[in-house]
């Protein structure tokens, strides 16, 4: 059985919204993407290669889709011989409600796999089919409202979340109000030397509850 992994960039408090430029991700009138750029460093690019050299296949929401599907392409992998090789090769199953046609080499509507485009109980469908086959890592990588939709199933295996020093004040987060409450327990962790908390952490379930 496949595992599946998420990959994010959080700010401190929680925004995964538009992390790498300040055209990447405007909804809602965002203004301050391109927060991550000033803490990328070696340190975190090695950690994201390694990560993308575990991916047999990629599930992506209809934004980071089209993020990515806008420059992967012209990556050669000679350029990228990690990250640019696999998004180029490896299968790419695409939540989204609006698109109908994808132009990306590999790429396929996951709502399709389990009958209907439009239906987001077969998009969930369709990833536990996806599971279900043998190969290395189905990894998210960003994708906000996919993500939530799948911890809501408790589907994702493993969570690999990025933590940047910065505090942004608004923009979509990750965790949203109404989350299934859901205990995690620590694999790893590191800080690059730009100050990047790098966390992997796996579900255990619900959270047990005290007083002290």
């Amino acid at each position: 059985m496949a595992k599946l992994t998420l990959t994010t960039f959080l700010s401190l408090d929680g925004v995964m919204q538009g992390p790498g430029g300040p055209e990447e991700d405007p909804r809602d009138g965002f203004d301050l993407g391109g927060w991550l750029v000033p803490y990328a460093d070696e340190a975190m690019g090695r950690q994201v290669a390694e990560w993308f050299g575990r991916a047999g296949g990629f599930l992506l929401g209809r934004v980071t889709y089209e993020i990515f599907a806008a420059y992967w392409p012209q990556v050669s992998d000679e350029e990228d011989p990690v990250v640019a090789r696999r998004l180029n090769s490896l299968p790419k199953y695409v939540a989204s409600t609006t698109l109908d046609h994808l132009d990306w080499k590999g790429s396929t509507l996951l709502g399709s796999l389990a009958g209907n485009a439009d239906d987001t109980r077969n998009t969930v469908e369709a990833v536990r089919r996806l599971k279900e086959q043998p190969g290395d890592e189905l990894q998210i990588h960003g994708s906000g409202a996919l993500a939530r939709s799948l911890m809501e199933h408790d589907l994702i295996d493993e969570y690999r979340l990025l933590v940047y020093p910065v505090v942004l004040g608004r923009g979509r987060h990750l965790f949203a109000d109404g989350a299934v409450p859901t205990a995690l327990r620590l694999l790893e962790s590191d800080t690059t030397p730009a100050g990047v908390a790098v966390h992997t952490y796996v579900p255990e379930g619900r959270p047990t509850f005290g007083s002290m």
